[in-house]
């Protein structure tokens, strides 16, 4: 019998760290893109409805189409090679971002990033459910999924601060690239050091697969089309229920990430840095917060017998959010706005890390990484294309208004919390099926 940790505890948290440090760089090099707004409008001559699209779709695009066939590999092959594989693609888009002359080509590099990005929640996911004992699954997964806060919160603090550095100068001289606008050079900033933690990846090594299927064919580990599918189809409930629940947290999160530097320089007139430090800390402190918290909650409930814990953590979430994050958007004095957002972003970060272990939960493991990509593909579908772009399409097109920019937020994540809220209460019954038959298969 596979023992249920195969690694000791000190080395299996020193893996979910690296990792965690592989997805916080991920969000930095996909979110840098919210700092530079202004002259990027101003250079590219852009509306904010082709910022949206620089923002979620480009980058969601291929990050969906490449992560169904990454997702497979990682079920079969080394899951430590795709990931490293990735921080190397990725890192060097985000600096080919910087030579991007028109918005066709920096839609393209944006494309490269979410390719390279692709491959390493898929693998990282099953990787850290082969390494941690069931009931402590969430907590893990919620430490990895911090890297979604301290991405972001890096992301907006130091490229906040390299945007006002660089913003006395418009234009500066590098070797090989020449003369370059300065707001470029950001993504240089951010996207080569990705090529030095790369090499932190290659001290990972490979847990041994546990909670295996055997195919009905024969011993093999890989599953037949077919076997797959008939899988997915016996847990479509559960699935569709969490995957559409946090696409719509997904369409908050990326929402505000997106827009929220841009709503405090157009509603507060704040500065690039101030607006980039201060919801840079907001989100690295409680955003890292709330996913702890959140993956604790789910992992207590889960020892207590409560099967649909992961679902429990969301229901919370997301009835706590629609009604905070607008009244921190609307409450119109910049230091109110600045306190309640840290409880708004406390209590949307609640459920990533236990959605991810939801989900895990219920599978055999030659499926983790195909029905995390399947995961990952409806969230950056539904939630990266749309939550960039549906608040810079209302203030283009119903306010008409670039001021109403904190209007279009709060009417964007309040909905999208509302649905969310919905979701996750009609998925509790399935949900509950099939984790309690697969704890029997776990056992048997």
């Amino acid at each position: 019998m596979i023992p249920d940790r195969p690694f000791s505890p000190r080395y299996t948290w020193y893996v979910v760290l690296v990792l965690m440090l592989c997805y916080a760089l991920s969000l930095i090099d996909r979110q840098i893109l919210s700092l530079l707004v202004t002259p990027m409008k101003h250079d590219l001559h852009i509306n904010d409805t082709r910022i949206g699209l620089l923002q979620g779709l480009s980058f969601a695009l291929f990050y969906t189409l490449a992560g169904l066939p990454l997702g497979r590999l990682a079920d079969s092959c080394s899951r430590r090679r795709i990931i490293t594989a990735g921080v190397v693609a990725w890192s060097i888009m985000t600096a080919v971002c910087s030579v991007a002359r028109n918005f066709s080509s920096l839609f393209l590099a944006r494309m490269g990033v979410g390719v390279g990005e692709a491959a390493l929640s898929p693998a990282a996911l099953s990787l850290i459910a082969d390494s941690f004992p069931r009931n402590e699954l969430g907590l893990a997964l919620s430490v990895y999924s911090m890297g979604i806060y301290v991405g972001s919160g890096l992301a907006m603090i130091v490229g906040g601060s390299v945007v006002e550095g660089l913003s006395h100068r418009p234009e500066i001289t590098l070797p090989v690239l020449g003369t370059i606008a300065s707001w470029r050079a950001t993504f240089l900033v951010v996207g080569l050091p990705g090529l030095i933690v790369a090499l932190l990846t290659l001290t990972i090594r490979e847990p041994q697969r546990r909670s295996l299927l055997l195919p009905a064919s024969d011993h093999a580990l890989d599953l037949s089309f077919h076997e797959v599918l008939q899988q997915f189809r016996s847990r479509v409930r559960s699935v569709g229920g969490i995957s559409l629940g946090m696409v719509f947290q997904a369409v908050s999160g990326y929402a505000f990430l997106a827009w929220g530097p841009i709503f405090f320089q157009r509603t507060y007139g704040w500065t690039v840095g101030q607006s980039g430090r201060m919801l840079g800390v907001l989100t690295l402190i409680f955003g890292c917060l709330g996913m702890y918290t959140g993956g604790g909650l789910c992992d207590r409930w889960q020892r207590r017998g409560i099967a649909e814990a992961p679902l429990r953590v969301g229901v919370f979430s997301a009835a706590g959010t629609a009604i905070v994050f607008p009244l921190a958007l609307l409450v119109g004095r910049a230091t109110w706005t600045t306190g309640v957002l840290a409880a708004a972003i406390f209590l949307l970060a609640l459920p990533i890390g236990s959605s991810y272990a939801a989900l895990q939960l219920i599978f055999p493991n030659q499926l983790r990484g195909q029905v995390s990509a399947l995961f990952l593909f409806t969230l950056s579908l539904g939630g990266l294309s749309l939550g960039p772009l549906v608040p810079g399409l209302l203030t283009d097109y119903l306010f008409r208004n670039e001021k109403m920019i904190a209007s279009s937020l709060a009417i964007t994540i309040a909905s999208a919390s509302i649905l969310m809220w919905g979701l996750f209460l009609a998925t509790y019954r399935p949900y509950r099926e099939h984790y309690l038959a697969a704890q029997r298969a776990s056992a048997s």
